[in-house]
C-alpha cells in the first residue's frame, strides 16, 4: 500500500457517532472496510525466481543408494536417460555399449580423461569416476563433472578392501561356471573362424609343398646322374684311355676340389654339408619362389596357424578346469 505525502500530516480521525430518531443515544458503530489500491508499476513487485533445472544436453553424475547414476540426453530422441553403474563390475566399454543399445542413432562413442587422453574400454567404471572426464557421443564432446567422495580413513577403507575382494569372489564362486561356458564359447567361435581363414591357404599350400617337392627329387636325382657320369668317365680314362700313375693326382685334385666345396658350402649357410639339410634347404627355396609367384603369404599363414595353436590349448586348459573337480569329487566318492 502506498501513501502519498502532502503539506498536511495525515492524522487517523475518528469517525462520528450516529444517534437514532428519538435520540436515546448513540448509534453502535458499524465494522469499517478500509479498500486499499496498488499504485505504480505491478511488475516491482513481483518476486525473481531462479530456476535449478539442469541445462538438456548436460551429463550428471549422482550417487543414489550407493550406485553411480550418470544421466544423459539421448541424441535421437532427445530424452533424459539415466544409467545404473556398478563400480566393481561395469567397464567403460559395456557403458558405451550399453548407449548404443538404448540409442540406435548413436554410432561413435569414446571416453577421454580431462587432458584429451583415450581410456581403455577394459577400464573399471570405479576407476573412471574418481576424476573427471570428457564423454565423446557422434562427434559431440560433454565434459562430465564427478562429485568428489568424502576421504576415508585408513582402517574404513580397508575394510571397504576387504569387503570388495569377498564380493568379488562369492561373484566369482557362484557364476564360475557360466563364465567358463561362455569363454568356451567365445573360443569355439575363434577356432572355427581361424579354420575357415587357413582353409584356402591350407589348400593353396599343398599344391605349392607338392610342387616344391618333386622339383627337390628332381634335383636329388640329377645330382646322382651327375655323381655317376664322374665316376665313369674317371674309370674310363684311367682304363681305357690313360694309365692309373696318370689319373691318381687328376682324382686328387678332384677330391679336394669337392672338400673346399663342402668347406664353402658351411661357410655360407652355416650347417653341416649333409643330404638331409641339403634336401631340406631345396626344398624351402623353392617353396619361397613358388609361394612368392602364387601370391601366397607366408607370414599370414604363419600368424593364423600360431593362433590357432593358441586358442586350441587356452581351450583344452580351460576344458582341463572344469573337468578336474569333477574328477577329484569321483575319487573322493571312491576312496
Amino acid at each position: 500500500m502506498m501513501l502519498l505525502r502532502g503539506p498536511w500530516s495525515w492524522r487517523p480521525r475518528r469517525p462520528p457517532l450516529l444517534s437514532t430518531a428519538g435520540g436515546s443515544g448513540p448509534r453502535p458503530l458499524m465494522p469499517q472496510v478500509l479498500c486499499v489500491k496498488l499504485c505504480g508499476n505491478l511488475k516491482c513487485h513481483q518476486s525473481h525466481l531462479y530456476s535449478t533445472v539442469v541445462p538438456p544436453d548436460e551429463i550428471t553424475v549422482n550417487y543414489r543408494h550407493g550406485l553411480p547414476l550418470i544421466t544423459l540426453t539421448l541424441p535421437s530422441r532427445k530424452e533424459r536417460c539415466q544409467f545404473v553403474v556398478k563400480p566393481m563390475l561395469t567397464t567403460v566399454g559395456s557403458f558405451l555399449q550399453d548407449i548404443q543399445n538404448e540409442d540406435k542413432g548413436v554410432k561413435n562413442t569414446a571416453i577421454f580423461t580431462a587432458d584429451g587422453s583415450k581410456i581403455a574400454a577394459s577400464t573399471l567404471m570405479e576407476t573412471l569416476l574418481m576424476n573427471d572426464f570428457k564423454l565423446v557421443i557422434n562427434a559431440i564432446t560433454y565434459d562430465v563433472q564427478c562429485p568428489k567422495k568424502e576421504k576415508l580413513s585408513s582402517e574404513h577403507t580397508t575394510e571397504v578392501e576387504n569387503m570388495k575382494s569377498l564380493v568379488h569372489r562369492l561373484f566369482t564362486a557362484l557364476h564360475l561356471d557360466e563364465i567358463h561356458k561362455k569363454r568356451e564359447h567365445r573360443l569355439l567361435e575363434k577356432i572355427d573362424y581361424l579354420k575357415g581363414q587357413l582353409q584356402p591357404l591350407e589348400q593353396m599350400k599343398a599344391r605349392i609343398e607338392a610342387r616344391s617337392e618333386v622339383r627337390t627329387r628332381r634335383l636329388l636325382w640329377a645330382g646322382l646322374a651327375l655323381l655317376s657320369v664322374q665316376g665313369g668317365a674317371l674309370a674310363w680314362l684311367t682304363w681305357w684311355v690313360y694309365s692309373w700313375d696318370i689319373m691318381e693326382p687328376v682324382t686328387y685334385f678332384i677330391t679336394f676340389a669337392n672338400s673346399m666345396v663342402f668347406f664353402a658350402y658351411f661357410i655360407v649357410t652355416r650347417q653341416d654339408y649333409t643330404y638331409s639339410a641339403i634336401k631340406s634347404r631345396q626344398f624351402l627355396h623353392f617353396f619361397y619362389k613358388k609361394s612368392k609367384q602364387q601370391h601366397f603369404d607366408v607370414v599370414q599363414y604363419n600368424q593364423l596357424k600360431e593362433d590357432l595353436a593358441k586358442a586350441k590349448e587356452s581351450l583344452n586348459r580351460l576344458r582341463r578346469s572344469l573337468y578336474l573337480p569333477t574328477q577329484v569329487e569321483e575319487l573322493n566318492e571312491k576312496n
